[in-house]
């Protein structure tokens, strides 16, 4: 069941009960600094007119996670973006 969790449930989650970590920020958010272990799959590009949806994110993550019992922490820098992606992969 899809719910938000602190970073404190978020470390338990991924220590120890199997979850994997997948970032949600732009490629250059997550090239300066992620967890250890994290998935980078943008839910927006940047371009040169700002930030732009990324169309094959849903795609991207059905075939980097093909088994549907894959349990993940979606994560960015404020909880917004995690939880739009989280939306999408929902419908």
């Amino acid at each position: 069941m899809p719910r938000r969790v602190s970073a404190l449930e978020a470390a338990a989650l991924l220590s120890t009960d199997g979850y994997l970590q997948l970032d949600v920020r732009s490629v250059a958010e997550f090239e300066a600094g992620h967890p250890a272990g994290a998935f980078n799959i943008p839910w927006v590009h940047m371009d040169a007119r700002g930030r732009a949806p990324n169309a094959e994110f849903a795609d991207v993550v059905e075939r980097t996670f093909p088994d549907k019992a894959t349990k993940l922490v979606l994560s960015c820098q404020s909880g917004n973006r995690s939880l739009q992606a989280l939306g999408a992969l929902e419908a």
